[in-house]
């Protein structure tokens, strides 16, 4: 619109620059305007506004997500599924680029455990996300390698393009998606 009036502008009566410029103050707060009702709307929309307010009652509470987590010293607990026809499984530790920070023999079994974040000379990892992985072996050869998920803290909920995000302890994130068990 703003192209088209100066595109038609009379060159011998041109607009002053304080005109000018209250015309473009007003184009930006009425675009600000129907953007923001827009994501007004998309929020009311549908399941995301009821999405958001189930999602709420989360806040507080522990989701369990193979998404990467907040590791602050403190244990965090891990769900370990592993194969009954390995004969060696080894947790494997991500930081948050991806890269193996850590690989702890753990034996077969199945269930939750409390991972420390220590290596072998007992020395914590960092304080950092961190995500795990699971390699099932057998007679030498990797035969399965799986995500492990942990539990970690919902701080808050967000709205995005995609949907629903949790916003996690210590800066992480998960969708809604991603999360296989809520408990207190």
């Amino acid at each position: 619109m703003l192209t088209t009036q100066i595109k038609n502008q009379d060159p011998l009566n041109p607009m002053e620059g304080t005109e000018f410029a209250v015309q473009l103050a007003t184009f930006s707060g009425v675009e600000q305007q129907v953007q923001t009702n827009q994501l007004l709307a998309q929020l009311l929309q549908g399941s995301n506004g009821g999405e958001l307010g189930q999602l709420s009652n989360w806040i507080g509470r522990e989701v369990r997500t193979s998404a990467p987590v907040w590791f602050d010293h403190s244990p965090l607990t891990l769900q370990i599924d592993s194969l009954a026809d390995a004969d060696k499984v080894a947790l494997v530790t991500l930081d948050a680029q991806g890269n193996e920070v850590l690989r702890e023999d753990i034996g077969t079994g199945s269930g939750e455990v409390d991972w420390q974040g220590k290596r072998a000379n007992g020395d914590l990892l960092p304080e950092g996300l961190y995500s795990f992985r699971l390699e099932a072996t057998k007679d030498g050869k990797v035969i399965s390698t799986r995500d492990v998920e942990a539990y970690s803290r919902v701080s808050g909920v967000e709205m995005t393009k995609d949907g629903a995000r949790l916003i996690l302890a210590g800066g992480g994130w998960a969708t809604v998606d991603e999360v296989t068990a809520l408990r207190e």
